[in-house]
């Protein structure tokens, strides 16, 4: 029987019985309201909060986890209570505490100083050991399998943004643009399978073909820290089949008083020019009992760069398969981030607090590129053809250059409050909004086009000086003569303009009420919650292109500059001159005509409301920690797009808007067990369900009939498209170091239903006596598919090694993963695919050194090749992104007065970005950054 199908009717029987035999007792049994008890924080000898700190009341065992602020509640207990309180990274302490009957009383726990129940070293000494001590408490003591990283940790890695610093994480490869981390892939898992949050406010997706979010639009200096829910609790969105990435900024009150830090540095990149980056924060509390704080971070940074990059279109061409096009790009890009973080925190007593959140997130990209295009699929393919080689006759040459800027905007605000109860009753409810918005103010681009020509290519091995490309060294068509380099064989083709705007607005209510309860004499911690949000998007595309000779500047010799290109040493000959480009691109614009059906059919609107609530219990059976609950989602939808049917550039053309509702719920059972074998070896078995819902841009009703001569291109949306559903088994086992170290192992299990595709194929009609081929794009749901794998983790400082070598350590992590996906039907000969976006294998590894003040790390990360795209029709064409490796290096060293120097090195291997068709030797995109050399100066008052 399918584990779909088990877990369907076995989660929700078992988490009734659980919870029966837990109880020990006949359903009848009463709850009564816990009471008494203490309510505090633990902190270390600076009075910095330590999070995931584990409180054990002595003499009963009862266990609570400190929170990331350092702050705990243990309810259930009067009189003298003895804590004991135990940290990785710091000694034991024990603090015996006068709880008064009827309310909660406040108690400050230090570690690191004072009075201890063990005696050991302190090994938590620096900032990247203190990063990990704070990670590895809070793995060790949550209740689910989370990995966290700390701003300490991310700041030692030259890593600008949130997706780059997530690939250091177990299990969690990226997707690059232009070098650049942009998505991040959770296990193998498809990006938009991870849903992202700031501060708990979930972050709509800035593109309106995802739902995944563009992690490289949050620099990585705003973070205080970063969860990833690997396992899911009743009380989490079910939206993450991967996993939930929880992006927390700081607060004022994690050190309560006046703090002042920040960092600027300059960099150089090989394939680019000079970067710059930096960031401050300044925290405060106030009042006379310091019940206020607020708290303001800047962040931005600017980088230069100029990838060079080749393309190649292959097509299936006889009995080989042939280049249809080649396309050299020279590029010169300028991105900027900028981001501000705030907060605003009343705490009029340790039981009650409310708080304001905001955070702003630009992104821009500023790009030129010069473009040279073999347009061999204009001509003819000439007898002869092999997989290697090809003549074409007839074919064209293509030289323009665009410019376009993309813009995206991440904003969230948050207004909540919290209060505990005298009993131990907690209620917490937030008000949030967030908005995402893409722009692309323009894509404007100035096409001239070749007479007529003989171009050939040549991708065997060939090592002349003026040919160097990757492995191999192919000879592309006219960049060894001067045809395309001489102006008078080129006239005016076209110029083009495009913009469009995505803005994705999320508003969101939510509550939740934590009530501690004796049930049959145990220890009860009920939990209960609603949640509302609602969703609108909106998008749209406008575009415009001119190709009558009027429009034309003049000779392409007049838009020439002095700069020769070159790239992977190809010549590419005079490039355009970028000032008079944009120049005439302006004053072009008004009069290029608007293009149809273009112009509409990108454009749609839709809302989603989505009503959750969900109940779970927590209880411990002795050293086993249990939480069972269900959590129930209903989505509603609503959308409309246009229906352009019969186009043609003569004549009329039929739009129609066509709307949509459709609505679901969806139920969401949860068993998650954590068992402490002893203090330091911890077992984790979870059986959830969760849920990714369709593209917005899928299950719109667009549908878009392009005709062309007899043959038709159909591009049609689905809304009837399935969401996908994920029943989930996780297990783990994780051994902890007193040293401070973990080696882990974890098992999962990911069995889909209805994992949505983008289908591509052709089909092949008879019109008279010719045959007409008509092409269809459209998103479906496959029935059945899996993911599973295994993950290695070990992390550890080797203070056990004599003088000065206690200093090293090390971090590695591996994980190799499995995928398929099965069709309804077979498209040419399968029905069994590879997930998307899975690496068979993924690992990192990395060495650090610590010591009086000097600190460095070098580490290295890779994932195996993955599939992008699937071409239904011929397995051949199947789009692969080759595997990756990249080495990085940090060092840094502290002067003891809040000042520190610290330099990065990025991409030591000048590792290249590689995609291909079916095999290695057909490369589709050739792309490289070069590396990239950072210093500057921290400080911190």
């Amino acid at each position: 029987m399918k584990l779909r199908l088990l877990l369907s009717t076995a989660i929700l029987p078992l988490t009734f019985a659980v919870a029966a035999q837990a109880a020990d007792v006949a359903p009848s049994a009463v709850v009564e309201p816990a009471g008494d008890g203490v309510i505090g924080r633990v902190v270390n000898a600076e009075g910095a909060p330590l999070p995931g700190a584990e409180i054990v009341e002595r003499g009963t065992g009862r266990r609570v986890v400190s929170n990331t602020q350092g702050e705990f509640i243990l309810t259930g207990v009067s009189g003298q209570v003895e804590l004991d309180v135990r940290y990785i990274g710091l000694p034991s302490t024990s603090q015996t505490v006068m709880a008064t009957p009827g309310r909660l009383t406040s108690v400050t726990v230090t570690m690191g100083g004072g009075d201890v129940t063990t005696v050991a070293d302190v090994v938590v000494t620096g900032v990247i050991t203190d990063g990990i001590a704070r990670s590895l408490n809070q793995q060790k003591n949550a209740d689910g399998t989370i990995n966290v990283l700390s701003s300490d940790a991310i700041g030692r890695y030259p890593d600008p943004n949130v997706a780059e610093s997530l690939q250091r994480v177990p299990g969690i490869a990226i997707q690059r643009d232009q070098g650049e981390g942009r998505y991040i892939n959770v296990r193998g898992a498809p990006s938009a399978f991870t849903a992202v949050s700031v501060d708990g406010v979930t972050v709509p997706a800035v593109d309106p073909g995802t739902r995944a979010v563009d992690l490289d639009t949050l620099p990585s200096d705003i973070v205080s820290n970063i969860e990833v829910s690997k396992t899911l609790l009743p009380s989490q969105d079910a939206d993450s089949i991967a996993g939930a990435v929880n992006i927390k900024t700081r607060s004022p009150f994690d050190t309560r008083r006046l703090a002042v830090s920040g960092y600027a540095g300059g960099s150089y990149n090989d394939y680019g020019g000079n970067d710059t980056r930096a960031g401050a924060t300044v925290s405060n509390v106030f009042g006379a009992s310091q019940t206020f704080g607020a708290l303001l971070s800047l962040s931005y940074s600017e980088t230069n760069r100029r990838p060079e990059n080749i393309e190649n279109a292959w097509v299936e061409g006889g009995n080989s398969y042939v280049i249809e096009e080649t396309l050299f790009k020279q590029y010169e890009t300028q991105r900027t981030r900028q981001a501000l973080t705030g907060a605003l925190e009343w705490r009029p007593s340790d039981q009650t607090r409310l708080y304001a959140r905001g955070s702003y997130a630009d992104f821009e990209d500023d790009e030129y590129r010069n473009t040279l295009i073999l347009g061999y699929g204009d001509g003819a393919l000439q007898a002869g053809a092999t997989d290697t080689t090809a003549t074409y006759t007839g074919a064209r040459i293509y030289r323009g250059l665009r410019h376009r800027t993309q813009n995206n905007e991440i904003t969230t605000l948050v207004l909540g409050g919290e209060h505990t109860f005298d009993n131990g009753m907690i209620w917490d409810a937030d008000l949030s909004w967030a908005n995402s918005e893409q722009t692309y103010p323009h894509r404007d681009e100035l096409v001239y086009r070749s007479t007529a020509t003989t171009l050939g290519y040549d991708t065997r091995n060939h090592y002349a000086p003026t040919y160097y490309y990757g492995p191999n060294s192919p000879i592309f068509g006219e960049t060894a003569t001067g045809f395309f380099a001489t102006p008078g064989n080129f006239t005016f083709r076209e110029n083009t303009f495009r913009s469009n705007t995505t803005q994705q607005e999320d508003v969101a209510f939510r509550t939740n009420i934590e009530i501690p309860s004796q049930f049959a004499g145990r220890e009860v911690a009920w939990k209960f919650g609603l949640k509302y949000a609602t969703r609108e998007v909106d998008a749209d595309e406008e575009r415009q292109r001119n190709r009558a000779g009027a429009a034309s500047p003049g000779t392409l010799a007049s838009m020439w500059g002095d700069e020769q290109g070159r790239n992977f040493g190809y010549n590419l000959g005079t490039q355009y001159d970028k000032g008079l480009v944009d120049a005439y691109l302006a004053g072009a614009k008004a009069a290029s005509p608007r293009r149809m059906p273009d112009s509409l059919t990108a454009d749609y609107t839709a809302q989603e409301d989505i009503l959750a609530g969900y109940g779970q219990a927590r209880f411990d059976i002795g050293a086993t920690n249990i939480t069972v609950g269900l959590r129930v989602e209903q989505t509603k939808f609503d959308g409309m797009a246009l229906s352009v049917v019969d186009f043609d550039e003569n004549d009329p053309t039929t739009v129609t808007p066509v709307n949509v509702s459709r609505d679901d719920t969806e139920f969401f059972p949860n068993l998650t067990v954590r068992h402490a074998f002893s203090d330091n070896l911890i077992g984790r078995v979870a059986l959830t369900r969760s849920i990714s819902r369709p593209e917005f841009s899928q299950i719109v009703p667009r549908r878009v009939e392009n005709t062309d001569g007899i043959n038709v291109e159909y591009e049609i949306g689905n809304p009837d498209l399935q969401p996908t559903l994920s029943n989930n088994f996780d297990a783990g086992l994780e051994y902890y170091f007193a040293s401070l170290g973990v080696v882990s192992a974890n098992v999962f299990y990911k069995d889909l239903s209805d994992y949505r595709y983008v289908l591509n194929y052709e089909v092949e009609r008879p019109v008279g006596s010719d045959t007409a081929t008509d092409s269809y794009s459209t998103p479906v749901n496959a029935p059945d598919g899996h993911l599973m794998g295994l993950e290695l983790n070990w992390q550890q400082k080797f203070g056990f090694l004599p003088g000065w070598m206690s200093g090293f350590g090390v971090f590695a992590n591996f994980t190799v993963t499995d995928a398929e996906i099965k069709t309804a039907q077979s498209y040419g000969g399968r029905d069994t695919f590879a997930l998307p976006g899975q690496s068979d294998t993924n690992y990192n590894a990395a060495l650090f050194y610590e010591k009086g003040g000097f600190s460095a790390r070098l580490s290295y990360t890779k994932r195996s090749d993955y599939l992008e795209e699937i071409n239904a029709d011929d397995a051949g064409l199947d789009l692969y992104v080759e595997g990756r490796e990249q080495l990085d290096f940090t060092a840094s060293y502290d002067f003891g007065n809040g000042f520190e120097v610290f330099g990065e090195a990025k991409n030591l291997t000048d590792s290249a970005g590689i995609k291909y068709f079916g095999t290695r030797q057909r490369t589709y995109e050739y792309e490289k950054f070069g590396y990239n050399a950072f210093v500057g100066v921290r400080f911190k008052y």
